[in-house]
């Protein structure tokens, strides 16, 4: 289904990505300072749920659209490519700012983790993502788009969720970078922002539409 040259390509750019945590980071850690780490793991099963959704949501749609149009199909590819740029253009030009760990409400395990499915579910950023990510990888050649797309999906959210596991186990550490560092939130912009123009140029000069 995936040659490997696409996917060591995909498990690269879905690293390197994860390495330059968000909000949702920043929600575990504060979840596990406040409630400890099997609190932050919880959480971090909920976001990961959450981006499942979302991922079968592109999924299907993205396979309803190449039903009507491979050329519909396309232009949506090279618009989240384009989509991809920006955020990268957005990221390194907006100002370095400290991002601060809230305390929040001590809930239930069960609680916990629907909070953590309904913080990414909400969150519209999370759907226009994965559907400008996801299709960077997709080859309609290969076969099913639909299987294509889950099975990204599955591999980012497996990856995500160890990487956010991560940051729960050690969220006492992560605290400090997380939170009132200039030098962290300097360093996260900059990856974050090339890491983002990088994949957005090589996914719409690569080639990566076109059949075998």
């Amino acid at each position: 289904m995936f040659d490997a040259a696409s996917l060591a390509l995909f498990v690269t750019a879905t690293l390197a990505l994860l390495l330059a945590p968000g909000p949702a980071v920043l929600y575990i850690v504060a979840r596990s300072l406040e409630q400890g780490r099997m609190a932050g793991f919880i959480s971090t099963l909920g976001v990961g749920l959450g981006s499942l959704v979302h991922v079968l949501f592109a999924a299907f749609g993205l396979s309803a659209l190449l039903m009507q149009s491979v050329l519909a199909f396309s232009f949506i590819k090279y618009l989240g490519a384009a989509y991809l740029i920006y955020l990268g253009i957005k990221t390194l030009s907006r100002k370095a700012e400290v991002s601060k760990v809230q305390p929040l409400k001590v809930m239930s395990y069960g609680q916990i983790f629907r909070q953590g499915i309904v913080v990414n579910i909400l969150n519209p950023k999370t759907a226009l993502f994965f559907l400008a990510f996801l299709p960077q990888f997709v080859n309609p050649a290969r076969g099913s788009v639909i299987l294509q797309i889950l099975t990204l999906g599955m591999i980012f959210v497996i990856m995500a969720i160890m990487s956010d596991s991560m940051y729960a186990v050690i969220a006492g550490t992560a605290r400090q970078l997380l939170s009132g560092n200039i030098l962290a939130a300097r360093v996260q912009k900059y990856l974050a922002g090339t890491i983002y123009i990088a994949l957005g140029i090589t996914t719409a000069f690569s080639g990566s539409y076109k059949s075998k």
